[in-house]
């Protein structure tokens, strides 16, 4: 079931009956049913509710689940915007909010960060999420095979996956989205409305634009998180443009990695400052401070028994987590599995995560040490690693970064997609 409120009057156009206030919408033999005071007030399988005064009226949900499966999932009670279509679909109940593009941009760019932070962020920010949404539209019904078991290579990502019902989801699997609640700053507003209809355009292509919270000092290309191509306005760069003569370093090489991951060099995203976390880290995301260089302890017990459950291979003990395959930013695309049973290797990026956390780790990029060694059989695992997110694209910490340092929107965008410019696609 799903409790409601609509905080203004909304119309059904099949009814033509009038709604405001509480409800619930159950589903029960096959049909969802809408009560009102416990009394059932409409039956059927799709119901769409469309406010009457779209910037007076908002409806709110009680206990929406955000993070899905990342350390910070929790519920809350959100409120939206636009119209609200219930479809029952597999007997379950899917919620879906009906919104403008440039309205849906005002929340998401509050929901990824929080709306006060410096305008410059906010306004790179509302470009990118508006062509990213874009280019997703443009690639509906063109996915392809996102994952493969073959020759002892378990290979998956998550972003062909088309949502057969709506465009996009609300969480991080696409972008955040939670709704007017997060409004609470007027530049949020500003932000979207000064930047309206431009996009990143790159040889006269919409940018397929992509963004994570912290690359580590360097981003990683498309296709060590995605598909198996790369773009020419997401390619590897250095998180700093103020110091010229830093070291050079491969991180596709282990060897360089170890050192890169074990400094902490000058980069944009690597910073500590409240005044500026405060503003790109929603409440929920405060709690992780470590993003910039962690430290990850894994158990043997709970590795076996990860690789049982995710994978459905006994491998026995586990004897080694050796890195095949690095990407630019030093994250690992290909990690071998070694048990006393058997092996696996295991990638793209994200599957690597999941398969060495309870949710999601951090990144991919790290370093193994063993530890507890008894008859070749380690106790344990420390990951060190470096960076939040995938790594590709913006780097959100980072353009924070450069907005309070006086960097305008433009240059944020030029310094992270290179090989692209800023154009008004629609007015």
């Amino acid at each position: 079931e799903v409790a409601f409120n609509l905080n203004g009057n909304y119309g059904n156009c099949v009814s033509l009956d009038t709604f405001s206030g509480r409800f619930k919408i159950k589903h029960r033999d096959n049909l969802m049913h809408l009560y009102a005071k416990e009394k059932i007030i409409w039956s059927g399988e799709t119901l769409v509710l469309e406010p009457y005064a779209i910037k007076d009226s908002n409806f709110c949900l009680t206990g929406v689940t955000i993070g899905l499966n990342f350390h910070w999932e929790q519920k809350e009670d959100l409120c939206y915007h636009g119209a609200l279509k219930f479809v029952l679909i597999d007997n379950y109940i899917q919620v879906i909010n009906l919104v403008p593009l440039e309205t849906y941009l005002e929340s998401v760019i509050s929901s990824e960060m929080r709306s006060s932070a410096s305008l410059p962020f906010l306004k790179a920010h509302a470009v990118i999420s508006r062509g990213w949404l874009l280019a997703q539209l443009e690639k509906r019904g063109k996915a392809s095979e996102n994952h493969s078991y073959k020759n002892g290579e378990w290979i998956k990502w998550y972003d062909n996956e088309d949502h057969k019902f709506y465009d996009v989801c609300a969480d991080d699997h696409c972008q955040r989205y939670q709704g007017v609640t997060r409004i609470k700053s007027k530049k949020a507003r500003q932000a979207v409305f000064e930047t309206r209809g431009e996009a990143l355009v790159s040889d006269g292509t919409l940018c397929d634009a992509r963004f994570s919270k912290c690359c580590g000092g360097m981003s990683e290309v498309f296709s060590s998180c995605w598909d198996d191509q790369d773009f020419p306005y997401l390619e590897a760069i250095r998180d700093n443009l103020e110091q010229q003569n830093h070291e050079n370093y491969d991180l596709q090489n282990d060897e360089d990695a170890e050192r890169w991951i074990y400094d902490t060099p000058d980069a944009f995203c690597n910073t500590d400052d409240p005044r500026i976390l405060i503003h790109v880290l929603n409440e929920y995301d405060q709690g992780t401070r470590d993003f910039f260089r962690w430290r990850k302890d894994i158990r043997q017990s709970w590795l076996q028994n990860k690789v049982k459950n995710m994978l459905d291979m006994d491998l026995g003990n586990i004897i080694d987590l050796v890195p095949l395959e690095r990407g630019t930013s030093g994250r690992i695309i290909r990690l071998k599995v070694m048990g006393s049973k058997g092996q696996v290797v295991v990638g793209k990026e994200l599957e690597i995560r999941k398969l060495l956390s309870d949710s999601h780790l951090y990144s991919s990029a790290f370093i193994v040490e063993k530890v507890n060694i008894e008859s070749g059989v380690p106790g344990g695992f420390i990951l060190k690693g470096a960076g939040w997110g995938h790594g590709v694209g913006l780097c959100q910490i980072g353009a924070a970064v450069m907005g309070v340092k006086g960097y305008d929107y433009k240059e944020i965008l030029k310094h992270y997609f290179n090989n692209s410019e800023v154009e008004r696609i629609y007015e």
